[in-house]
């Protein structure tokens, strides 16, 4: 009893040590006024700033505290910019919200259309599979829906017992690649095929027929699964191929077989296939690289070459493969291995994208459309037609006062006009200049309504979504900062001639110039001529300008080959003529740039101090920065003394020690 009295205080003690002492993300790190910043908040913030939280708790204390005064500095901004109404401000606002629709369609369709079927497509693409279809195409068979029921009769009598499926395949299937093979369509895996016949595939088990019939663009199909395996991403493989055609193009199976049976003894024999492959192969492209055939994947390769590589283990040299195009003997190299999802990224989206993601957003609007009641206005559309008068697109509509104010479409208590509606498709490449039809307008009532459900949908989003509100959250004070620094540094800049000048004075001594030397040339490609026009000069026989004219030098010869004072240490060139003493002097002809050339020194100006003038648009430049300081410390000082701010910065290096948490 006295030990569960103990144990009982103990554990009443320890509670109320928890609840007395500060949660890590509640300790307080700073505060204005009213106004706390906690260590929670300065984590979230710092991690952004240096990239993620991993990089973030590795750092120094004393960039803790550089950055916690920056960071105050910001939260006093923004407090600021309440204080002023920008949160009521009907155009930052206006641009708040106009963000929201365009950057939260392009959310949406990120995370919640994309990135879902990212992770399955690189699921499914670390596996293959092999199968085999039959195949009934609509143009062959009467129409869609006669294609549709002999398919599915098909199906019935396989599932019934009363006919293989090979049997079926061999009379009926309308794919004449695959019929004479059994219907075998070979390995693949996902994002190679249609997606509904993938998506079929995957969800098949081996030697099983699939239970229902399946669309493609192509046809109906009947799939069976025949084979499934972890897949081989990529292969590296090299090859001697020996050809059925000699030399003069005629087919010679006698002596392909000859010169097979050759490469086959001095492989068995040891010797190395890449010196066979140079010395043997008949594949011109790959024969000087030992056969080499660099990586590649399934399906690059004519069948019987892939499905032999396929099944090599690296160092392994394959039997004699025959395809088309001669014998073959392969020699596996090395196995590519599965990407990461991150490396894979990229190219899942494009591939996504190339195969069904017109599909995956119809799903989804057409899911909005229930959500939001979306109703179409038929008798609208049709009155439209009617009064088009093979109007084209980009042209006045000839009647709007009959059709510019009806609801063409609405959707959420909101009502589209067909007036706004025609202003866009004028607007839009896609349909100017095209005539009017019921097609067109129901391309971009489609389009249109499609867009607009989406936007709609972002408007909300910030609700229901903690990552997009966050996004939204960053803009918002992206904006109301932007406003702040418009309104008390940029605007306050005030440049004059007077001010521009006096500031010039201060700062004279930093705007130089370096020695500099101008200079003609001449350039050409040949270097016998470039020593001819070296004679000429030398004897007084030739005006170096009027050969400086014929410089070869790209974009030179419209400026006679001059160029305007140049620093010494900017080119070779500049450096070159440099070591002339005198105005007039030339060089020896040298190599230079793929040519020959000549330089004749126009100028010297040693380095000085730059004039007012010749300065001028860098000391714009710094006068606006030294300025724009200036009032940004005014701004900061008049902060602090309305917010009265305090860091805490013996608490900073607890920061990301969330241990104690």
């Amino acid at each position: 009893m006295f030990q569960w009295i103990k144990l009982s205080s103990f554990i009443v003690l320890t509670l109320l040590f928890v609840s007395c002492s500060t949660q890590h993300s509640e300790i307080v790190v700073g505060k204005f006024n009213d106004d706390k910043i906690t260590m929670g908040e300065f984590e979230k913030a710092y991690s952004k700033n240096v990239g993620n939280y991993e990089r973030a708790a590795k750092d120094s204390v004393n960039n803790y505290k550089n950055f916690m005064d920056l960071y105050m500095n910001f939260r006093m901004k923004l407090k600021d910019a309440y204080d002023r109404g920008y949160d009521k401000n009907a155009a930052l606002l206006e641009e708040l919200n106009d963000y929201k629709k365009k950057v939260g369609s392009t959310y949406i369709q990120e995370k919640y259309l994309v990135e879902p079927n990212l992770k399955e497509l690189y699921e499914r693409r670390k596996t293959e599979i092999r199968a085999s279809h039959l195949m009934i195409r609509p143009e062959q068979s009467g129409g869609d829906e006669a294609a549709k029921q002999f398919a599915q009769a098909l199906l019935d009598s396989i599932k019934s017992g009363l006919k293989t499926f090979e049997e079926l395949v061999a009379v009926h299937s309308q794919d004449q690649f695959s019929k004479s093979k059994g219907g075998d369509i070979f390995y693949f895996t996902a994002g190679q095929l249609p997606y509904e016949f993938e998506d079929a595939c995957y969800k098949t088990a081996k030697d099983s027929i699939y239970p229902e019939v399946v669309r493609t663009k192509f046809g109906y199909h009947i799939i069976k699964v025949t084979d499934i395996k972890p897949r081989i991403p990529k292969i590296h493989a090299a090859h001697i191929l020996v050809s059925f055609a000699n030399q003069e193009g005629q087919i010679d199976s006698a002596a392909a077989r000859m010169k097979l049976d050759t490469v086959i003894a001095k492989l068995k024999a040891g010797e190395d296939f890449a010196e066979l492959a140079k010395q043997y192969s008949d594949d011109t492209g790959t024969k000087d690289k030992g056969g080499d055939l660099g990586f590649f994947e399934r399906r690059m390769m004519v069948q019987p070459f892939d499905e032999a590589a396929f099944k090599l283990e690296p160092g392994q040299i394959s039997d004699v493969v025959e395809t088309q195009f001669g014998y073959h003997i392969i020699k596996l190299i090395e196995k590519g291995e599965i990407p990461t999802f991150e490396q894979d990224k990229d190219n899942l989206k494009n591939i996504l994208k190339r195969l069904r993601y017109q599909d995956i957003y119809d799903d989804y609007v057409n899911n909005l459309k229930k959500e939001y009641n979306f109703t179409f206005n038929e008798n609208v559309f049709d009155k439209i037609i009617e009064h088009s008068d093979s109007v084209l697109i980009g042209a006045e509509y000839p009647h709007l006062d009959f059709v510019g104010d009806e609801v063409f479409y609405s959707y959420a208590n909101v009502k589209k006009t067909f007036t706004p509606f025609y202003d866009r498709m004028k607007r839009d490449t896609e349909f100017t200049g095209k005539r009017f039809d019921k097609n067109l307008l129901n391309k971009a009532v489609t389009k249109y309504s499609n867009e607009e459900l989406i936007e709609f949908k972002a408007m909300g989003l910030d609700t229901v979504d903690a990552q997009f509100a966050e996004l939204m959250e960053d803009y918002k004070n992206g904006i109301f900062i932007f406003k702040l620094q418009e309104d008390e540094v940029w605007n306050k800049v005030q440049l004059d001639s007077v001010k521009l000048l006096e500031f010039y004075e201060k700062t004279k001594e930093n705007y130089k110039w370096p020695d500099r030397v101008a200079f003609t040339e001449i350039w050409v490609r040949n270097d016998s001529l470039a020593k001819h026009y070296y004679s000429l000069l030398k004897e007084g026989k030739a005006d170096f300008d009027s050969l400086a004219k014929n410089t070869e030098r790209f974009g030179m010869k419209e400026k006679g080959g001059k160029y305007e004072l140049t620093p010494v240490n900017n080119s070779e060139l500049s450096r070159k003529v440099a070591e002339l003493k005198n105005i007039g002097d030339f060089t020896e002809v040298f190599s230079q740039a793929g040519g020959h050339c000549i330089l004749r020194l126009d100028s010297k100006d040693s380095a000085r101090l730059k004039t007012f003038e010749e300065a001028k648009a860098e000391v714009t430049g710094a006068f606006q920065e030294a300025e724009s300081k200036r009032l940004e410390n005014e701004y900061i000082s008049s902060l602090k003394k309305k917010y009265n701010p305090v860091i805490y910065y013996d608490e900073l290096p607890k920061a990301f020690k969330a241990q104690n948490q």
